[in-house]
């Protein structure tokens, strides 16, 4: 068996035993895990308290990775927004989700991965009328080597110069998630890339 293969047949984190449906941890108002629920399903009109994570890859330059989400996602299809999101599945921490999911939507890895925002929390409503409603610790990462998202996550990315970015949030942001207005603006000064 090679090792491909191998890595294909091994569970997933986070999906309940013997299946290979993603869980995410659900919350209570304190923060607090009270239990699973599948991601296919979690994400309705009345979506529950859920934990998650946002990242901010940086290249060597200093450049954040910004990505469009794909036209087939549930929630904010075709909206720019910042690297990638995820979330953690059960007994597994936001940082560790951070490492697996920037191989499975960036197609690549990520190193020195940092919290800047761990207690971000935020609901928002979709046009469509699905909601967010989540806890969603915000991290910086260092990018290795170069993006080939899967198409299912992400539908292009560029990078950019993060004032760029500041600027082009601030000036468009009907473009751009919602979730990423916010953290650029709750984001601590000492810690901007």
């Amino acid at each position: 068996m090679t090792e491909q293969t191998s890595a294909v047949a091994q569970p997933i984190v986070g999906t309940a035993p013997g299946s290979r449906e993603e869980l995410v941890v659900l919350l209570d108002d304190d923060g607090r895990p009270i239990g699973t629920t599948p991601k296919a399903t979690v994400h309705t009109t009345a979506t529950p308290l859920h934990l998650a994570f946002s990242c901010h890859v940086l290249d060597d330059d200093g450049r954040v990775l910004v990505t469009r989400r794909a036209l087939g996602k549930a929630t904010w299809p075709g909206v720019w927004t910042n690297s990638f999101c995820g979330h953690p599945g059960p007994g597994e921490s936001p940082a560790e989700a951070v490492l697996r999911r920037a191989g499975q939507e960036l197609g690549m890895a990520v190193r020195d991965v940092r919290p800047v925002l761990p207690d971000f929390r935020y609901v928002a409503t979709d046009a469509s009328g699905l909601v967010e409603n989540e806890v969603c610790p915000v991290f910086t990462a260092r990018a290795v080597g170069t993006p080939d998202p899967s198409p299912d996550e992400v539908a292009e990315w560029a990078w950019i110069e993060p004032a760029a970015l500041r600027d082009a949030v601030a000036a468009t942001p009907f473009a751009w998630s919602p979730w990423l207005g916010w953290q650029l603006a709750a984001w601590p000064e000492a810690h901007r890339p």
